[in-house]
């Protein structure tokens, strides 16, 4: 007697055939994020030769000089902040170490001009603190005494380094848990001061990881443009915006641009080149974490004191300031209309442009999976680059592109229809939706990426042979599993788009306000009350991936 089965379709997993459309969606996606950059690149060379003299003799050499000292003293300081931090909260046990812990986290949610924005107030010579100051030493005017002026370079890299060391705290710290206590074990027992762990075993064990963070950092020091303008520092990015907005010269900026891309480019290199040898590896049947070594009485108190340093300049202190102004402003006058406007403009915009930039990561990420070769792996690599770039160039880039696509519309649109569609793209904030996408599309395909990594292949395989297309099994199989990722891939994004002020302040549609560009403007003007309550608004959406890091890491821990 035969048994006759049914015909199970071949898996195929994968084949030629298998995902093409997806493959080709993937490579779309990577071409259009690629684009801006290929736009950058044709504007700097159509500048003209005079154009170069006059950036080379006037403009780059001092924002090329005050860049780079910005980026090397930032550097230094959130490299010595958030390693520091991460062994202090790892290898001791203090009272408070649980609460400080995450609470490192905290200035995270301070975007780099906010936090120029409060201490510009702060510091004023005829603020709180210098009243304070020569108060206690009996000075009863500024003319008589008054702190140095926070508007300096000094001022520009002790504010963004105490704001962006969680860049390097967060990987720190997590090597450092994941250092095996055996290999201290082992330094003590060749003669190894404890004192001296830190430096020879633990802090050469995690230099990948302060290679990562600083690197990290140092492109959000790139990134920014209000921090530095409002504290007098002259950096590429204040002159591209300045060269674009300001002298309408849009070669000049993206060649200001181009030069600044370089830099970025030079940072990745050196990054990749600082781990090129670093290797680490250990028998996980032996495993055992490092574990905190109490601290109790005068220097359990004097730790958890240095603990605080940089969550209450990072954090309390403007956080504080902005509450106080804000409580003025709404028991004084109220509040403005225009917030109404402003709140609607900026979760309107940040919601659109998450929604794009999670389907694209959706698309880059599951492309990946479903077809890995050389195609997929390309498109991921460009897909991605765009959270390298500082908002400004991407910025730049998407003008040049849609400015040129916004003119063949219009002129296609005269012949056909003898009707003029004017700046269809630019005027109506798909530009700016556009450069969001580019800019955060890295956040959003490498968590995704990560969700579905954790699915295995196998099920992909019984989903293909119960009869389910590629996009039939995402639908029934990846997403169901995979939610947690591509909410926090949402979250993260939306939180990025809402804080991102270059490309807003460069690409938002006229009479189009939103929270981060209404700050920007009442801070150029020395009007720090009326900005008080968009940048408490900004400051607690903020707060939302700092939440979520916190719950990782204690669920990690």
């Amino acid at each position: 007697m035969s048994i006759l089965l049914p015909h199970i379709p071949a898996i195929g997993w994968p084949t030629r055939r298998t995902g093409a459309r997806w493959l080709f969606c993937a490579s779309v996606v990577a071409v259009l994020v690629a684009l801006p950059f290929g736009g950058l690149l044709v504007q700097a060379i159509q500048g003209s030769p005079g154009l170069w003299v006059h950036l080379i003799s006037s403009i780059l050499p001092v924002a090329l000089a005050d860049t780079l000292v910005l980026l090397c003293g930032v550097g230094i300081v959130t490299t010595a902040i958030g390693t520091a931090m991460a062994w202090l909260v790892t290898a001791h046990a203090f009272p408070g170490r649980r609460i400080v812990e995450w609470a490192l986290l905290l200035p995270l949610a301070v975007p780099t001009y906010i936090i120029a924005y409060a201490y510009l107030d702060i510091l004023h010579p005829i603020g709180p603190v210098q009243g304070a100051v020569r108060w206690i030493l009996g000075y009863s005017s500024p003319r008589q005494f008054r702190l140095p002026d926070v508007r300096s370079m000094t001022g520009c890299i002790l504010l963004l380094g105490f704001v962006l060391y969680p860049y390097v705290y967060i990987p720190v710290r997590a090597m450092f848990l994941t250092q095996s206590a055996n290999l201290v074990d082992a330094a003590r027992m060749l003669g190894v001061p404890r004192r001296a762990i830190f430096w020879n075993v633990a802090l050469p064990l995690a230099r990948p990881a302060v290679a990562v963070g600083v690197s990290l950092a140092l492109m959000e020091t790139l990134n920014d443009v209000g921090a530095a303008e409002f504290l007098g520092v002259r950096t590429l990015t204040v002159s591209i915006y300045t060269t674009w907005i300001t002298r309408s010269d849009l070669p000049g900026a993206a060649q200001i641009a181009l030069s600044l891309l370089l830099i970025v480019v030079v940072l990745v290199a050196l990054e990749r080149w600082a781990r090129r040898r670093q290797r680490y590896s250990g028998d996980a049947r032996r495993h055992r974490e490092l574990e905190p070594r109490p601290v109790r009485g005068l220097r359990g108190a004097a730790l958890l004191i240095l603990c605080l340093i940089p969550i209450l300049i990072g954090f309390a202190a403007p956080a504080f300031y902005l509450i106080v102004e804000a409580s003025k402003r709404v028991r004084y006058a109220g509040l403005s209309p225009r917030l109404v406007d402003e709140a609607v403009s900026t979760i309107s915009l940040a919601t659109i442009a998450t929604a794009v930039t999670v389907l694209f990561g959706v698309v880059i990420a599951y492309t990946n999976r479903l077809r890995p070769g050389a195609v997929s792996s390309w498109s991921y690599r460009l897909a991605t680059m765009g959270y390298a770039a500082p908002g400004t160039v991407v910025a730049i880039g998407v003008l040049i592109v849609l400015a040129t696509a916004d003119r063949l519309v219009d002129q296609t649109a005269i012949d056909w229809f003898g009707i003029s569609t004017g700046l269809l793209f630019i005027g109506s904030g798909a530009a700016l939706i556009y450069a969001y996408a580019t800019r955060f599309l890295a956040i959003s395909a490498g968590s995704i990426d990560a969700g579905l990594a954790r699915i295995p292949v196998s099920l992909d395989q019984a989903s293909r042979s119960l009869g389910q297309s590629p996009t039939g099994t995402l639908r029934h199989v990846h997403l169901p599993l995979s939610k947690a990722a591509i909410t926090a891939a949402g979250l993260l994004v939306f939180v990025d788009c809402v804080k991102e002020l270059p490309a807003t302040l460069l690409l938002r549609p006229l009479n189009i306000e939103t929270f981060a560009t209404h700050l920007y403007g009442e801070a150029a003007r020395g009007t720090y009350e009326e900005a008080s309550i968009a940048a408490l608004a900004i400051l607690l959406i903020g707060m939302v991936p700092v939440i979520l890091l916190s719950r990782i890491g204690r669920s990690g821990h």
